[in-house]
């Protein structure tokens, strides 16, 4: 059985690391129990996390935004029916355009099957991934976390979680990210909780919007 969480246990698992520790309690006293990001195990999900790569939220969603006004709905028939032009026009870069595309032809031709991820490990799910041209680790760990729920995921590659890290738990500024992921392994099984919190505290620091 994967280790998942839910709507019910989804406070009681981020309770549980922070009466452990007492930063991750810190941020619950100050800002509240973090949302409980969630998005659907589907093709728009992953153009979505595609868009975030190394940009902005607000870059993500406006570029996101602009695609829903262009195709209304996001599937891969309607994103190979636009061409690279009109997605540059959606302010998707030319990686992104390929990868995107790529996507939806491995998801059209049935070499790719979200639904058929639920019953894999968190490993199986990754590899799996990540065998579709711009999906990497921190891609496939962001799918696992936010539409997945799966609980011990850690994207050591997303700046947000590491700068809050050092932050938070008042780290030295050139603390490494092997550092990092060191400490994480304390944070086991739930890892993907603590990064919640760690975002959660990230975004209301830095006032950003993330919805």
């Amino acid at each position: 059985m994967n280790n998942s969480f839910n709507k019910t246990n989804y406070k009681k698992y981020c309770q549980l690391l922070a009466n452990d520790y007492a930063y991750f309690q810190k941020v619950i006293d100050v800002y509240g129990f973090p949302p409980l990001f969630g998005r659907s195990i589907s093709f728009e999900t992953l153009v979505q996390i595609i868009l975030e790569q190394q940009v902005s939220l607000a870059s993500a969603r406006a570029a996101y935004n602009k695609l829903k006004e262009k195709i209304k709905t996001v599937t891969p028939e309607n994103i190979l029916a636009l061409t690279n032009e009109e997605l540059r026009a959606c302010y998707f870069t030319k990686q992104k355009t390929t990868y995107v595309k790529h996507l939806a032809q491995t998801i059209l031709s049935g070499d790719l099957n979200l639904k058929r991820l639920i019953t894999c490990s968190d490993d199986e799910a990754k590899i799996i991934l990540k065998q579709v041209k711009g999906i990497g680790d921190w891609t496939a760990d962001v799918f696992l976390m936010m539409a997945m729920h799966r609980c011990d995921c850690f994207p050591l590659g997303d700046v947000a979680l590491i700068t809050s890290a050092k932050e938070l738990l008042q780290l030295p500024p050139h603390t490494t990210k092997t550092e990092i992921e060191l400490i994480s392994n304390n944070w086991k099984p739930y890892r993907t909780l603590a990064a919640f919190m760690l975002w959660w505290s990230y975004i209301n620091k830095k006032n950003i919007q993330w919805k």
